[in-house]
């Protein structure tokens, strides 16, 4: 096992997103969610998560004190606007605080706006299907950024849209819980426009008042390998069309304005631009593909190739596919990468310190050929809500226990503390750390 030098200026640090680790708050479509029994895996709730609501400067003491230079924090939108048009001046006063205190710490904020919930009045107004939910989403930003702008230079408009639609709106185990494409690509391009929309009111705000620094606003993207399970030409075509409906067709409808088939018939609604400053990756795992005759799975089932490590959720752990996903879209897209996601669900973590230590590896690869991965964010900071799984899906650098909210550094979290630190990976770390992997 070989050393790492992380290029200069590299910056690393960790994600979380607010409905996962906030707590308290009963107006979002995830609460709602979680009332009804089986949508949750274990039972419990996000009304509970990591009480970060009431912990964040604790928490933040421990970024700093594991060294970390980012963090990647969302906002509950439900919080900041309760009912439809009335904000919470209370509610924006304590992000304010939160990333103030950041600020304090040596620790640059990216905020995200829309990390997969709803106030409980935008859905009860249709959601994403209403055409009002573009301009319903503008003035959220308008307010968010007129309040936090002088703080934050960067800005995530939305996480994930592929995978928040699919699981909302085609698989029906998340909210609002349909079975229906065709109310997905209605309400995807609703979203693609917000993401427009949003980027230009966060360039404007930031820009007519002046504020310090460069304004860089993305998208957290959800990408992933989907390979052939065989060389076999019935294999390959829906591999090719689950990729392209799953996320090529997400980054150019984001990125460009171009409203392609089946989002529209190739043209630009909003304007022909680039509404991207950097893009931000999110990355897990990859799926082989093989053809079944089912046309509402593109004719493809995902499988996870055998006697290779996966992590407590199943998924295959391959490091390489970050190097692949980053030179293909970044020759496509030629901007700074953002890692904007990276991590393990690992309850023993056995495997995170070798996972951090691969995934790395890649990117200092990515550098070496001068492809710009300028920062990474490890998912995620400590234990939380994990969506569908619960309090059971364990990605945290920080073990939590939800009975006590007693945080507890985990070994693989010094490991990143140390990489944080340094920049690098010794000698001295891979024995400390990695001599069992």
């Amino acid at each position: 096992m070989n050393e790492l030098q992380l290029p200069k200026g590299f910056l690393l640090g960790s994600a979380t997103s607010a409905t996962q680790i906030e707590g308290g708050d009963t107006n979002n479509s995830w609460y709602k969610w979680c009332q009804t029994p089986g949508h949750i895996n274990d039972n419990t709730s996000c009304y509970r998560a990591a009480d970060h609501w009431n912990q964040y400067r604790d928490d933040i003491q421990i970024m700093k004190d594991l060294h970390h230079d980012l963090y990647r924090m969302g906002l509950e939108w439900s919080r900041i606007e309760p009912e439809q048009g009335k904000y919470n001046e209370a509610a924006i006063a304590h992000y304010r605080d939160e990333i103030s205190f950041l600020l304090q710490n040596g620790i640059k904020p990216l905020v995200t706006l829309h990390h997969f919930t709803n106030p409980i009045w935008f859905d009860d107004l249709g959601g994403w299907e209403n055409s009002q939910a573009v301009e319903l989403f503008r003035k959220y930003t308008e307010y968010v950024v007129s309040e936090l702008g002088d703080l934050v230079n960067d800005w995530i408009t939305i996480n994930e849209p592929n995978v928040f639609l699919i699981y909302g709106y085609v698989r029906g185990t998340w909210p609002p819980g349909k079975t229906d494409i065709f109310a997905m690509f209605k309400a995807m391009r609703h979203i693609v426009a917000a993401h427009i929309q949003s980027y230009r009111e966060i360039h404007r705000i930031r820009s007519k008042r002046n504020y310090p620094g460069k304004t860089l606003v993305g998208v957290a993207h959800h990408l992933r390998i989907f390979d052939p399970e065989d060389g076999k030409w019935r294999n390959q075509l829906p591999a090719k069309s689950i990729q392209y409906i799953f996320q090529d067709l997400f980054l150019k409808s984001m990125a460009t304005g171009k409203f392609s088939f089946p989002l529209g018939m190739g043209g630009h609604p909003l304007g022909r631009g680039k509404y991207y400053d950097f893009l931000g990756i999110n990355y897990y795992s990859r799926d082989l593909v093989s053809f079944k005759f089912d046309p509402t799975i593109m004719f493809g089932e995902l499988k996870v190739k055998e006697n290779v490590p996966v992590n407590d959720l199943g998924w295959e752990i391959y490091p390489e596919g970050l190097y692949r996903l980053c030179r293909k879209y970044y020759a496509q897209y030629q901007a700074p990468i953002y890692i904007t996601e990276n991590g393990i669900c690992d309850t023993e973590d056995t495997q995170r310190s070798l996972f951090i230590y691969e995934h790395l590896r890649q990117i200092v690869r990515l550098c070496n050929e001068g492809i710009p991965v300028e920062r990474y964010y490890h998912w995620t900071l400590l234990d939380n809500f994990e969506w569908s799984e619960g309090e059971s899906g364990r990605f945290g650098l920080v073990a939590n226990d939800f009975e006590t909210q007693k945080r507890t550094i985990r070994q693989s979290g010094r490991f990143y503390s140390e990489i944080c630190a340094k920049k690098a990976v010794t000698q001295e770390m891979i024995a400390k750390y990695l001599s069992n992997s």
